[in-house]
């Protein structure tokens, strides 16, 4: 999706976990782990999700790492609420929250100011891989995917619409978080 200066790609892994530093590894070795240096201990990426990755200079949108993270929160909220689908954030457990299991990671690392890597929204894929880990840390947490909410959209539908969210409240910079 072309906009102004923006210029988003949809994102497809093949099956990976990504795990931070400190992460405790799968239970299993199905699938790669690959080392990170983004926080939220380790998850699963793969066909499927919808991977947002973010690059911004925190300073030139006047942004601290709450505000950055409401919002990426803030944008899959708004995505859900489309389809007329309650979700949340959450103050313990960053990541969004529909019929409450997990339906979006977030992971960022700030260096210099800037961050990057991003959103991981769960629309269409295989959930098993999550059996295998403690998701984000948080053992027993549920997953879910846009899929089972009833949503049918493409998978390219919804990553054009996640950006379209997460540029809105990114734009709103100014005015609310």
């Amino acid at each position: 999706m072309k906009s102004g200066c923006w210029n988003t790609r949809l994102l497809l892994h093949s099956p990976v976990y990504t795990q931070e530093i400190a992460g405790t590894p799968p239970f299993s070795q199905s699938y790669p782990v690959i080392k990170t240096d983004r926080g939220g201990q380790i998850t699963y990426h793969g066909p499927g999700q919808i991977i947002l990755y973010l690059l911004l200079d925190l300073h030139r949108w006047q942004l601290t790492i709450r505000q950055l993270v409401r919002k990426m929160e803030g944008a899959v909220i708004d995505l859900l609420g489309e389809y007329n689908v309650a979700a949340q954030g959450s103050e313990d457990a960053p990541g969004v929250y529909a019929d409450g299991a997990k339906i979006a990671s977030l992971g960022l690392k700030i260096r210099r100011g800037a961050c990057y890597h991003g959103i991981a929204f769960n629309a269409d894929m295989d959930l098993a891989p999550f059996l295998a880990i403690n998701p984000c840390g948080y053992r027993g947490l549920r997953v879910t995917q846009a899929k089972d909410l009833g949503i049918t959209d493409s998978k390219e539908v919804l990553a054009a619409r996640l950006a379209q969210c997460f540029i809105a409240r990114l734009m709103n910079t100014q005015n609310k978080g």
